[in-house]
């Protein structure tokens, strides 16, 4: 049977044109990488990515992850409503982060950080921005207008990198990539707004309060359990970056986030283009009552049959070829992405299909894994804070990492089978 019958072919279509964006996205960001560690220290990375992992705990409370739910309904005026629901109270948390800013110089002594509190400032607008747009992106997603998540992806990576560069030369170090992280992301969404508006975006200035209200009822769910989910799983992800930089400095921390950025961004890249349009196409499927085991079980077969020999040829010579693109300095970063090949190949698999647990209203189920990916986590981190060893505390965080995404995808395979056998039975 060939890859091309894994699909059909306005899916195909769809993840193609997904991934193409997202490949040249990254592409984009990474080709600069060689150029920005050799203006930027360490630290600097240290203080970009512990702004980041605030915000992305932030932007994960924003709206109470209801944005998950607007590809669900059926009809379009009740994804409508959800998407306006998340806009509102995305607004009530921006007021919130707006009010923190008071707290700025305390909240850098937390992470003994204190250049942070000079860019704090930025942070409700990068909430704001990202919780936007995590809100349209799956109303696009519902739309099937791909070609505005395409062109969101590319012009936002286009301007991150280029502002990381123009301000390095113009002498803005300590801070230049956090001002470029909140530029970039603000000219791309009022771009996607603009260009889409009529076509896309006219539904939403239809309000009725009365179906918000339904709404909000229907998907209790998703704030009740996603959203949980999602934060413990957001707070997971940054634990490195949050745990690690109190005990052993912003350097080590820069040299880490470069790790999980060169490591993560070509499985998240692949991952968020098959999440995207799985979500979609199996949800159509459920709809029609028609199975979903087939196009599951052959994703994972072509993608072990892919990722397993990549894996094996590259992982030998990361060191050397991490030394070579960004500096001898960064060799380092090379061996941390070792420990973390494992990891990210189950990632693949499971972060490529975890919308099952929402398409069937197992958000419960699914905020015990990632009750579970947190525990092993911290389990992992505070290993190597003991041991006063960086190396331990990633190898550690890895394998713990690896453990409970691997039970998450046995899970996730057993609801496919039980739901294709309650279709045989039906029958």
């Amino acid at each position: 049977m060939s890859i091309g019958s894994l699909f059909q072919s306005s899916v195909v279509r769809n993840f193609a044109k997904l991934l193409s964006a997202n490949v040249v996205a990254q592409v984009i960001g990474l080709i600069v990488y060689p150029i920005l560690t050799r203006i930027y220290a360490p630290e600097d990375f240290g203080l970009l990515n512990l702004f980041l992992s605030i915000g992305n705990v932030l932007v994960v409370l924003s709206v109470a992850d209801y944005y998950y739910a607007i590809v669900l309904p059926k009809r379009e005026k009740d994804a409508a409503a959800l998407t306006q629901l998340s806009l509102l109270l995305l607004c009530c948390t921006t007021a919130l982060v707006i009010v923190s800013v008071i707290f700025a110089e305390q909240l850098s002594a937390l992470f003994k950080l204190p250049s942070l509190s000079a860019y704090y400032w930025l942070m409700p607008i990068y909430v704001l921005l990202m919780g936007a747009w995590n809100i349209l992106n799956y109303w696009y997603i519902r739309k099937k207008s791909f070609g505005r998540i395409t062109g969101y992806q590319i012009s936002q990576s286009l301007l991150s990198a280029g502002g990381k560069i123009g301000m390095g030369y113009a002498g803005v170090l300590q801070g230049g990539m956090i001002y470029a992280a909140v530029l970039a992301p603000l000219v791309s969404l009022l771009s996607s707004m603009a260009l889409g508006f009529r076509k896309t975006l006219c539904p939403l200035l239809q309000w009725s309060w009365d179906n918000i209200r339904n709404q909000a009822k229907d998907y209790r769910n998703f704030p009740c359990f996603v959203l949980p989910r999602s934060f413990i799983n957001v707070i997971a992800g940054q634990l490195p970056i949050l745990l690690l930089t109190p005990f052993f400095g912003a350097k080590y921390v820069g040299l880490l986030s470069m790790a999980l950025l060169l490591g993560y961004t070509p499985i998240g890249t692949i991952t968020r283009a098959l999440y995207q349009v799985l979500y979609q196409h199996t949800t159509e499927r459920v709809h029609a009552s028609a199975k979903i085991g087939d196009v599951f079980w052959r994703f994972m077969c072509y993608g072990s049959i892919v990722i397993i020999p990549v894996f094996v040829g590259i992982g030998v010579f990361l060191p050397t070829i991490t030394a070579w693109l960004l500096g001898e300095e960064w060799r380092v970063a090379g061996e941390y992405i070792r420990w973390m090949l494992p990891w990210l190949y189950v990632s693949l698999l499971t972060g490529s299909t975890c919308y099952l647990s929402d398409v069937f209203m197992k958000q419960e189920i699914g905020l015990f894994f990632e009750i579970l990916l947190a525990v092993c986590r911290v389990i992992g981190l505070s290993i190597g804070i003991i041991t006063k060893d960086f190396t331990i505390a990633i190898a550690a965080y890895s394998v713990g990492t690896a453990f409970a995404v691997l039970v998450q995808l046995i899970w996730l395979a057993s609801l496919v089978r039980r739901y294709d056998q309650s279709l045989v039975q039906v029958g």
